[in-house]
């Protein structure tokens, strides 16, 4: 046995039918990340130096998904378990080492959890096979784990097969193993398909160790750790599950959420410490949060970092390319897109900044926009430290507004404004006495 050598064979080849989905159900995303990607993550946590992931139909979206992360194993047609892993046996031929055998529509696994796992393969008594059991509220028709007085796996017993002493047995067989490399292959070879679906089935493997006197372990986990995931009512309790555990994560971090339940997380959320999170907010791909940031409610942000002490929100959108610098202020139905909001800077209310760079200590007032856009291109609008762009101003991208400078007012400016001018684009205010009075006397009469 060799303990520092670690693989795993990722079983990814169902049809998926009850997704019905043209994605493959594998790259269906929990927490915006790809239930196979989730099992990845994890994998590399653990060091593990060699992947192999069989696939069978719509193959090519997995491949296109792990490039050359892992190698890919086709599973042509698809026999059973059983059949599956082997066909990962010319990708594994000169690996030596311990084997995890994992689903690819169980996502949730925790590091933890396989550690556990090949803790038992690894330990004193070193069984050629250690299976994860769990104990579900309802074991429904999960196949049981029947473990004897030694500890040792007796058997899996199919719940069709089960005697009502058997399935009285609440420790359940979540499919994963951890098998001794040396032995995997072997043990397969000799599995049959003589079974009413004609299919060969892993877990036979473990009958046939025992018959050979081998030792069969079991390692036992919780039901969130083996949630598998067939159908979008399951894809949903999932990501119930996943956001329930950043939420927790993000606390023990040094997170205040107020409302935890309403808080959406991406698997890649960085939260700082002391971060205060308002209910309804929800974290996209790609965000990183510092220090001391309170984020308001119902808050969308997506691909933006926030610098230390920054404030976001309420009902603000950051969308991707925004950095927030200390001490900023994005208010109320700000939007801010691929923008740098310079240290102490101000975007308080019912502004849209993009392709921009805000300096430090400026203030935009309410209702100014970038326009960034003209149909074809993107222009980028410099606003300089300490600068003041007045209400409902249009800021007409390419165009530079100098430090210290004043933009007056409802202004729509297309040129750039020096370092502390005044700068606005006001027709003459025109007034004509009595005009009001007359006009409505005129609609009364003919009412």
């Amino acid at each position: 046995m060799s303990e520092n050598r670690l693989g795993a064979i990722i079983l990814a080849a169902g049809m998926g039918t009850r997704m019905k989905s043209g994605l493959h159900k594998v790259l269906h995303p929990i927490g915006g990340r790809a239930m196979l990607r989730h099992l990845l993550t994890t994998l590399d946590s653990l060091s593990v130096s060699r992947k192999v992931i069989v696939v069978g139909s719509s193959r090519e979206q997995v491949e296109a998904e792990v490039a050359d992360e892992a190698a890919i194993a086709i599973q042509e047609p698809q026999l059973g378990t059983g059949h599956a892993v082997l066909a990962a046996r010319n990708a594994m031929a000169d690996f030596s080492g311990d084997v995890l055998i994992l689903y690819g529509d169980v996502p949730l696994t925790s590091k933890e959890t396989l550690e556990n796992l090949l803790a038992v393969r690894r330990g004193p008594v070193a069984p050629a096979v250690a299976v994860l059991g769990f104990r579900p509220k309802d074991p429904a028709h999960y196949g049981r784990l029947k473990v004897g007085a030694d500890g040792g796996l007796e058997a899996i017993v199919e719940y069709k097969d089960a005697s009502p002493e058997e399935r009285a047995i609440d420790l359940c067989n979540s499919g994963m193993m951890a098998v001794d490399g040396a032995q995997l292959f072997a043990l397969l070879d000799r599995v049959t398909n003589d079974n009413a679906n004609g299919e060969y089935y892993l877990t036979d493997i473990v009958g046939i160790a025992r018959a050979q006197g081998l030792k069969v372990g079991v390692a036992e986990t919780a039901e969130s750790e083996v949630i598998g995931v067939n159908s979008r009512a399951e894809l949903a309790a999932a990501e119930a599950v996943f956001q329930n555990r950043m939420r927790h994560q993000a606390m023990v971090d040094g997170a205040t959420l107020t409302d935890p339940v309403t808080v959406y997380f991406s698997a890649d959320t960085k939260l700082g410490k002391d971060v205060t999170v308002g209910p309804n907010v929800v974290f996209g791909a790609g965000v990183k949060v510092s220090d001391h940031v309170t984020i308001n409610a119902f808050c969308h942000l997506e691909g933006v970092e926030i610098a230390e002490g920054a404030s976001v929100g309420p009902f603000a959108r950051l969308r991707p390319g925004a950095k927030i610098g200390k001490k900023a202020k994005i208010g109320n139905f700000v939007e801010i897109k691929k923008a740098d909001i310079g240290d102490g800077a101000k975007v308080s209310h019912l502004s849209y900044i993009g392709d921009a760079a805000v300096g430090r200590k400026a203030n935009i007032g309410a209702g100014t926009i970038t326009c960034n856009y003209d149909g074809f291109d993107k222009f980028r609008t410099v606003i300089g430290e300490g600068a003041f762009i007045g209400s409902n101003t249009s800021l007409i991208a390419p165009v530079t507004i100098g430090d210290g400078a004043i933009v007056g007012a409802g202004s729509a400016i297309s040129k750039d404004v020096d370092p502390g001018a005044l700068a606005l684009t006001r027709a003459e205010q025109s007034e004509y006495q009595d005009w009001a009075i007359k006009f409505r006397a005129r609609k009364n009469k003919k009412d």
